[in-house]
């Protein structure tokens, strides 16, 4: 069936630039123009609305996302007493077999400190869980610990005396998460999936790509993903955080590794870096030696998937880019023109140096930016500096500097990290803290567009209104380009693969 979306205008992103109608036929546009429109078996009158492409958001976890719909609560916690009642309420009217508040940011506290073990037992005597906002750390009383088997694990933290504090990080974090997503069921990982996804069509994303975490959320998270992901009301695409070639091949998927962790979190102090944070003697850890990393990173690509990585940290990127050039190294010329058209990925990629950037582009890496984290913490006196210091903080997530040197950029939120508001991030972009770095409003949305497309190689499908392509687009009552303040902007309708998925 053809539909007709008659507006004030459509911003194509591609050719013609602008129009005033655009006929979609099923699942895809098949013309864009002005004047007068061409017969359609349905028209939808759009008056004083400006329709754009659909937004991409390249990271996001659906899971964890819908989980954070119902802890707002957790995350406007500013300090350990409120996040303490918090979740004393919720031990008490809760029938979960584990309690689990999700988001809690100690960095945005009057008093940073964070519960004790002691305090955490004294809440309740299930399992409580308190997981951070980036999910690189957690809190949890002794029932949690006991129950998770966590005690022998990498990152279980203890204090001097060697007992346990009721933190942990990397391999005992993951552990915990596990066993936590184990006590979900099928039933309700759909709901929270289903959730968020309806969540990014309110937004005006049409498609996400889910960085689906076996190591955190267990096996099943992503099966059921599997099963259901053509009910969601946006297209999505899985990519699984697992160095397992044969599986993925298996599995049928085009890329593998995704938010496959290099290192930790800034907020964590988990990320790797060369210098010590400043407010703590340690650098962080990578996760894999080089020669793991670079075998996992060899066998993807001769197999003919496209690679990711997790990498925030200095130490970390040097890490991930010496290991392609090991590979890249060993190619001839005709091989490394395809190894450059595969676009391998970086996911988050916050401090690299000038050199990393440059080395980056000459591998034609692909790098996944989430540009609400400089909103959010980047600046003077944010988060960054508080952890790195005013210098190293001022040269992080580098965006015009890696346009200009030629990286392809694509821009996700990493919910529920940060929010599900493509328009956060594009004026996040538009504003970043070092003016030198800052994207104008048309460049920043094709960062969130037709970037993010080429991440997924979907630039011939998504991205752009022109014939042949998707039918994902979005409607706002005010032009974008004609409006100053774009924050909390939001559309009227959301359409994607041709379905009309969301409508206010």
């Amino acid at each position: 069936m053809k539909t007709l979306y008659r507006a004030s205008r459509v911003h194509t992103f591609g050719h013609p630039p602008t129009g005033e109608w655009l006929l979609i036929d099923g699942r895809h546009v098949q013309r864009v123009g002005s004047g007068e429109p061409p017969a359609a078996d349905r028209t939808v009158e759009l008056p004083g609305i400006t329709i754009l492409p659909g937004f991409i958001d390249t990271h996001v976890h659906l899971t964890a996302t819908g989980l954070s719909l119902s802890n707002e609560d957790v995350v406007a916690a500013r300090s350990k007493g409120e996040l303490l009642a918090l979740a004393g309420g919720r031990a008490a009217g809760d029938d979960e077999p584990v309690i689990l508040l999700q988001g809690f940011d100690e960095t945005r506290w009057d008093r940073p400190d964070l519960p004790t073990l002691e305090e955490l037992d004294a809440v309740t005597g299930k399992p409580l869980v308190l997981r951070r906002v980036d999910g690189h750390a957690a809190l949890a009383n002794s029932a949690a610990l006991t129950f998770a088997q966590v005690h022998d694990a990498e990152g279980f933290e203890r204090d001097g005396a060697g007992n346990p504090t009721g933190r942990v990080i990397r391999s005992a974090n993951a552990r915990l998460g596990r066993w936590v997503a184990g006590s979900r069921s099928e039933h309700r990982i759909e709901e929270l999936q289903l959730a968020a996804a309806g969540v990014a069509a309110s937004a005006g994303i049409t498609s996400v790509h889910e960085m689906s975490m076996p190591q955190d959320d267990g096996e099943r998270d992503v099966e059921v993903f599997r099963r259901h992901r053509q009910r969601l009301p946006v297209h999505a695409i899985a990519i699984v955080a697992t160095m397992d070639v044969p599986r993925a091949i298996e599995l049928g998927h085009d890329a593998i590794g995704g938010d496959l962790p290099a290192d930790g979190s800034i907020g964590a102090r988990t990320a790797a870096l060369f210098a010590p944070y400043e407010d703590l003697d340690a650098t962080g850890a990578t996760n894999y030696d080089d020669d793991e990393l670079a075998g996992f990173f060899h066998d993807a690509h001769m197999a003919g998937l496209q690679a990711g990585i997790h990498a925030i940290g200095d130490r970390a990127i040097e890490q991930v880019l010496s290991s392609w050039e090991r590979i890249y190294g060993s190619l001839n010329s005709r091989e490394r023109r395809h190894f450059r058209a595969r676009r391998h990925r970086v996911e988050h990629f916050e401090m690299p140096t000038a050199h990393q950037v440059e080395r980056a582009a000459m591998l034609g890496l692909a790098v996944s930016v989430q540009p609400a984290f400089d909103r959010t913490w980047g600046g003077q006196g944010g988060l960054y500096e508080m952890r790195v210091g005013a210098e190293r903080a001022a040269a992080m997530n580098p965006y015009r500097t890696m346009l200009d040197r030629g990286v392809v950029l694509g821009a996700g939120s990493d919910a529920p990290v940060t929010p599900l508001d493509p328009w956060l991030a594009v004026a996040a972009m538009e504003t970043h803290h070092d003016p030198g770095q800052r994207l104008e409003r048309a460049a920043a949305i094709r960062v969130h567009t037709v970037g993010s497309a080429r991440l997924a190689h979907q630039e011939e499908k998504k991205g752009l209104l022109e014939p042949g392509y998707h039918a994902d687009f979005a409607g706002y009552e005010v032009d974008p380009f004609e409006r100053d303040q774009i924050d909390g902007l939001r559309p009227t309708l959301t359409v994607s693969l041709g379905r009309e998925v969301y409508a206010r």
